[in-house]
């Protein structure tokens, strides 16, 4: 007698999202990245069909950064001295969207240089990162999107503190923007709501619920995730917004990814644990809904795609 799998059905539905612009669409980008329109829980294929797999961007710097691991230095070389070359050995890693994180030494004019020099060197999608303070993030992300008009950039960090002024040069300019909240569920939706009273269609935003690294808080990260995904396929309209995750920025500020000396033997080789310790927060991250996650180490990149391919084809 045949086993009938029970199925859940439910009224919501993640929102598509379309990050980059090709020609045909006022942009020069070779490829676009379409994200979200899942009707169902992750993975959960015999409920429905996954439209959109998961994608992978690597995070560069418009500078080279002195507080990255000497491993990503090994890895990436002379790159990370110029943004161009950076962006390029990025696409040939197999990023699927570059992130270009501007700093706090950059000034409006270096910033526009430098999204000019990775929209040039690569074809791909781009996020845009202002350096994380709100005066700072807005002086530099303005001109950077009256620049890159019609580009379909991702426009970030857009939090409560500077939402209004990114959400508006978005908006002016045809591009997105990442919504990102400390992890909680309420806190999500909010800035969602906020985003959206101020004209921005929704299917121009990406939230980002931030989260933690393996072994400190993903459990809260992936819970929050997941109840954000719950309340999107419930008919939440506010929280139908495909995710974004940064286990790359996260799992390589640990303790046992960044020193290589002074630890536990027990600890093992120190390369193959910070690559382990990136790979198991993105993999655990796609598994609870993410449909960005930002990496920095090449191997980890590899190694993410080929579970994201497990994932989908099962």
């Amino acid at each position: 007698m045949p086993i009938e799998i029970p199925k859940d059905k439910w009224p919501g539905k993640i929102q598509s999202v379309t990050i980059g612009a090709a020609a045909a669409e006022g942009g020069t980008r070779t490829k676009s990245i379409t994200i979200g329109g899942q009707t169902c829980m992750p993975y959960l294929h015999y409920e429905a069909p996954m439209p959109n797999r998961p994608v992978i961007a690597i995070e560069i710097k418009s500078r080279k950064p002195d507080d990255w691991s000497s491993l990503l230095a090994e890895v990436w070389g002379d790159a990370m001295n110029d943004p161009a070359q950076w962006a390029k050995k990025a696409e040939e890693a197999g990023a699927d969207l570059l992130v270009l994180a501007l700093t706090l030494a950059d000034s409006p004019e270096d910033a526009v240089k430098a999204v000019k020099a990775v929209l040039g060197a690569s074809g791909l999608p781009l996020v845009v990162w202002g350096p994380g303070q709100a005066e700072k993030d807005n002086e530099l992300l303005v001109p950077v999107a009256e620049a890159a008009k019609g580009e379909k950039l991702v426009l970030g960090i857009c939090e409560d503190k500077n939402y209004r002024t990114i959400v508006a040069t978005a908006m002016a300019n045809g591009h997105l923007v990442q919504a990102r909240t400390p992890m909680d569920v309420n806190l999500s939706k909010q800035l969602n709501i906020l985003i959206s009273d101020m004209g921005m269609p929704h299917d121009r935003i990406i939230m980002d619920p931030t989260t933690g690294a393996l072994g400190y808080g993903i459990e809260y990260g992936y819970s929050v995730m997941e109840r954000l995904r719950l309340a999107a396929l419930q008919g939440d309209t506010m929280t139908q917004q495909p995710m974004m995750v940064t286990p790359g920025f996260e799992a390589w500020k640990t303790k046992e990814s960044k020193v290589g000396e002074g630890v536990p033997e027990s600890w093992g080789d120190w390369k193959a644990r910070a690559i382990n310790w990136e790979t198991l927060t993105a993999i655990a991250l796609v598994e609870s809904g993410a449909d960005i996650v930002v990496l920095r180490h090449p191997e980890s990149v590899k190694r993410v795609s080929e579970a994201i391919g497990e994932l989908i084809s099962v």
